[in-house]
């Protein structure tokens, strides 16, 4: 598998509109890019740092992974993103020693990216997504 950067950063926040001025006015970062993904129930906000990028991801509903994590551990940090050569064949590598994947094929992601998660027990506790 060959990793070419550290797409993302995901961040679970309760609102995006109350984050929104911390990274603006106290980072001096720029959102880019806000938009809801129906099927994950999520609402996303992408801000870039040089080649990477911070994700906010807002619940839309309380049946969303998003939301249960919140409830669960409070906000902040949510996953890392890497960006692969080829994602197909990095899930069959990552399967193949051992690693276990929570997405089996990739599926569709904010910014029109195919995405697939690892599994936290599987990483040392991060959960992580490849991209």
């Amino acid at each position: 598998m060959e990793i070419t950067h550290i797409e993302h950063i995901g961040i679970a926040v309760k609102s995006i509109e109350e984050q929104l001025p911390y990274y603006e006015e106290v980072l001096g970062l720029k959102c880019y890019n806000i938009e809801t993904v129906e099927d994950q129930k999520v609402k996303t906000a992408f801000f870039k740092v040089g080649q990477t990028k911070i994700e906010l991801l807002e619940p839309t509903s309380e049946e969303s992974t998003i939301a249960k994590f919140i409830e669960k551990k409070g906000e902040g940090i949510h996953h890392i993103a890497y960006a692969t050569k080829n994602l197909g064949e990095s899930l069959k590598e990552m399967e193949s020693k051992g690693v276990r994947l929570i997405d089996q094929q990739p599926r569709g992601g904010a910014e029109g990216l195919n995405i697939a998660f690892l599994h936290p027990k599987s990483t040392g506790s991060v959960l992580t997504e490849l991209c």
